[in-house]
């Protein structure tokens, strides 16, 4: 699987993939309400800017899906196209997070991972911890927080 370090000027690649992994998945998982509140995130100046900004990440393909660590101890962002689901491209992209965290000499790393990632990220070998409440644009959410311990 091809993959490439995320730029600055993937910004906006970054939020199409976003949007298009949330339109394209969740919908099952969240309400109608849940999925538009998401997607806005995306959009809305300043949401996602610091992530994009400081965050250090990889995109797959030629923009099938991304994964950013900000700070450098938490998977912050994975995403992947409706489209390119189920090929590999989350799974490549968590173990190049992984591989990037320890050669920095971190001992773990954690997320904060929605109901549809962390099926992937207990394949990967997370742990999860615990469930968690949070609210965006005044919506309910729910998400996995989980970590990995690393081993050198």
């Amino acid at each position: 699987m091809a993959l490439r370090r995320i730029r600055s000027a993937d910004a906006l690649l970054l939020q199409e993939i976003f949007t298009d992994a949330i339109e394209s998945q969740a919908s099952g998982l969240y309400t109608p309400h849940q999925i538009r509140a998401w997607i806005s995130l995306a959009w809305l100046p300043g949401v996602l800017d610091r992530v994009f900004r400081e965050g250090d990440g990889w995109i797959s393909g030629d923009g099938a899906a991304f994964a950013m660590r900000q700070p450098p101890d938490r998977l912050a962002l994975l995403y992947c196209r409706g489209r390119a689901s189920r090929q590999g491209h989350g799974t490549a992209l968590v173990k190049r997070i992984e591989c990037d965290a320890r050669a920095e000499g971190l001992l773990h790393i954690h997320a904060e991972a929605s109901l549809l990632s962390r099926p992937l990220l207990e394949r990967c070998g997370w742990r999860y911890l615990r469930l968690e409440t949070f609210t965006v644009a005044g919506v309910p959410f729910a998400h996995h927080r989980m970590e990995r311990q690393l081993h050198n």
